[in-house]
């Protein structure tokens, strides 16, 4: 469930190309994608992670605190949707340059929504599994039964941020797919 090695070389050198002062990780599973992109931020940077499974997340902070890098991340255990919710609300909200979405695939058009209230124009927010195993581009009886629900959740997200004039989308063929959207306004 870990992202693969190459994405999170690409999540990196993105890192490095924007310089970003705050992002935002909602599904951290065992940290592997948190770890690339701390890495690649300056000090002065700050992660918000969120994931509901701190047990997993826990798994891989020994790697993060061996890289000296548990000092940028701030994990929040609890659902992203309340997170972001009460992220919203606060008078002060937070405003990310970056977020990263490997979470729930479900509700990816609800962090979608929120998201745009969160990252700031100019921002980008990446969003993996939307290539879902390549099965978004085969007809749907090629597709093994238990896939074909996510698969049209994919699909149906992937038109959405398609169209959204919000934003500026390209999808990334690396790993199993990147919805990469840079927000207009």
């Amino acid at each position: 469930m870990a992202i693969p090695v190459d994405e999170g070389r690409f999540l990196s050198m993105l890192m490095k190309i924007m310089n970003p002062k705050r992002t935002l990780e909602i599904g951290v599973f065992t940290g592997y994608s948190l770890l690339s992109t701390a890495l690649a931020l300056p000090n002065d940077s700050q992660i918000t992670a969120i994931d509901m499974d701190r047990e997993a997340y826990e798994v891989g902070l020994p790697f993060i605190q061996k890289a000296g890098m548990d000092n940028k991340i701030k994990f929040i255990q609890a659902d992203a949707i309340s997170v972001l919710n009460e992220m919203l609300s606060n008078e002060m909200q937070p405003e990310f340059d970056f977020a990263f979405v490997d979470a729930d695939k479900d509700n990816y058009k609800n962090y979608h929504e929120q998201l745009l209230k969160l990252v700031k124009i100019g921002g980008m927010i990446a969003y993996d599994n939307t290539l879902w195993y390549g099965m978004v581009a085969k007809e749907e009886d090629e597709v093994p039964e238990d896939m074909r629900t996510a698969r049209t959740v994919i699909m149906e997200f992937n038109k959405l941020i398609s169209s959204d004039p919000r934003l500026e989308m390209s999808q990334v063929s690396i790993g199993d797919g990147v919805a990469l959207c840079r927000r207009l306004h």
